[in-house]
């Protein structure tokens, strides 16, 4: 059974299961609750962690060294028992390692830990990724938030994503899971990307590069959210059209790309980490004061 942890502090309340390392929600000191519920009806997930992949493999399978491994979109930490390893009023760590089942489909020695940690009305999640083997390890890995939309406050209100670098990003779209290996242009004017359903009718907006390290979420005239990104390269939006919670996923990987290789560590913006290395990952969201 999933067990949860809370830390808190006087703005901010967060709870952590051990299913996955997931937050299950953000709660400000005026009750208000920032994170998407989990409702069934449209999506379960609320803030998983992405490893050893992001997003699909052609036939759900990738390939390690020429040999085939069954790998669900996403991976498969989203969906293990992590261990509380660490934690204080505000502050929680937890970590997952490989198994007998975990090498059954990612051969590989690795030790995952994932971090929640409050510092006013900043929280900050941080991943970090071990090599435990002796041989080089490639993974994708990726945070996948999901935010209330509309923001508390902000019914009815136009929400916005602006990029901190006022950038362009192209689009690489999705078809059937995988990337199309075509770019489009960006829907973002000036870094500016005004919200609306629509947007999403085709699956997620991809951005695989020049997204930049930063991002405010919010209403016009309204609440927002103020995003800080490390060692993640990679940006998607989603959500599922008609429900209330938009995802703002910072990545380092993507999905396969279509017609490309199956092999994991040909798979685009994959890490490789040495015997012996590790990664860090990590994105901070400042909420309204």
């Amino acid at each position: 059974m999933a067990t949860i942890t809370r830390i808190k502090n006087d703005l901010l309340s967060i709870d952590v299961s051990s299913l996955g390392a997931e937050m299950q929600s953000i709660t400000t000191r005026d009750g208000a609750a920032w994170l998407w519920n989990g409702d069934a009806a449209f999506w379960t997930g609320r803030s998983p962690v992405l490893f050893p992949i992001v997003g699909k493999a052609p036939d759900d399978t990738i390939l390690v060294d020429g040999k085939p491994h069954a790998m669900a979109q996403h991976g498969f930490a989203r969906r293990r028992e992590f261990q509380l390893t660490a934690a204080s009023d505000t502050f929680c760590r937890y970590g997952l390692e490989a198994s007998e089942e975990t090498r059954a489909v990612y051969p590989f020695e690795f030790r995952l830990s994932v971090e929640h940690r409050l510092d006013g009305r900043v929280l900050t999640v941080a991943a970090e990724v071990e090599n435990h083997g002796e041989t080089t390890m490639p993974f994708g890995f990726g945070f996948h938030p999901a935010f209330a939309w509309p923001l508390p406050g902000a019914a009815g209100k136009p929400h916005v994503v602006t990029l901190d670098n006022g950038g362009e990003p192209r689009r690489q779209p999705l078809a059937s899971g995988l990337l199309s290996q075509d770019r489009t242009p960006s829907p973002f004017a000036a870094g500016r990307l005004a919200l609306s359903p629509d947007l999403f009718a085709n699956d997620a907006l991809v951005f695989p590069d020049g997204a930049g390290d930063g991002l405010v979420y919010g209403a016009e005239d309204g609440p927002a959210l103020a995003f800080r990104f490390e060692n993640l390269p990679n940006l998607a939006l989603w959500t599922k059209p008609g429900a209330p919670f938009l995802c703002v996923e910072p990545w380092h990987g993507t999905a396969a790309e279509s017609g490309g290789s199956r092999e994991l560590r040909d798979r685009p913006y994959t890490s490789v980490l040495a015997a012996g290395g590790r990664a860090r990952f990590a994105f901070t969201v400042a909420f309204p004061a």
